[in-house]
């Protein structure tokens, strides 16, 4: 009798320009207003901290941030559709705060859409808190969309 590995768990690894189709195909589906592959392109030249979550050789998540001055803006942070709901954002989420802790970020900030109570609940789970509203931030399917920003403050 032989023992069968089980599925593998995703695997976080840095960001390719081979992952660019993959990931703009994902945020075109998961969102009304998404990114175009020029500005992710643009996202890994400029050397930001950019992740994908790789499934077996499949990109199912990427994530964004910028770094400067001890602070840190995490740009974007998706899963694909079909995959969220498992942990896989907070797995991620959690690479990404480790890495900014390493780096040695003392507040991370990001802006989202007050009508994302999933990201919301990601977010405050994880230990971001209200910091304030960004006024019609976003582009929305009936105008604008008010951002909230929220932070993170490492521990000292």
């Amino acid at each position: 009798m032989s023992a069968q590995p089980g599925p593998s768990a995703p695997i976080i690894r840095t960001m390719r320009p081979a992952d660019l189709d993959v990931i703009t195909e994902i945020e075109e589906q998961t969102y009304d207003f998404p990114w175009s592959r020029g500005i992710f392109s643009d996202c890994l030249m400029a050397g930001y901290l950019c992740i994908v979550l790789d499934d077996n050789s499949d990109v199912i998540g990427y994530a964004i941030i910028s770094i400067a001055a001890a602070e840190g803006h995490i740009l974007n942070l998706c899963v694909d559709s079909p995959m969220q709901r498992q942990g896989l954002g907070r797995q991620m989420l959690d690479y990404l705060l480790d890495q900014c802790s390493l780096m040695g970020v003392e507040r991370l900030f990001l802006e989202v859409r007050p009508s994302n109570a999933a990201a919301i609940a990601l977010y405050e789970n994880a230990g971001f808190g209200p910091l304030g509203v960004r006024k019609e931030y976003y582009k929305a399917v009936s105008g604008r969309e008010d951002a909230l920003v929220l932070v993170y403050d490492f521990p000292t």
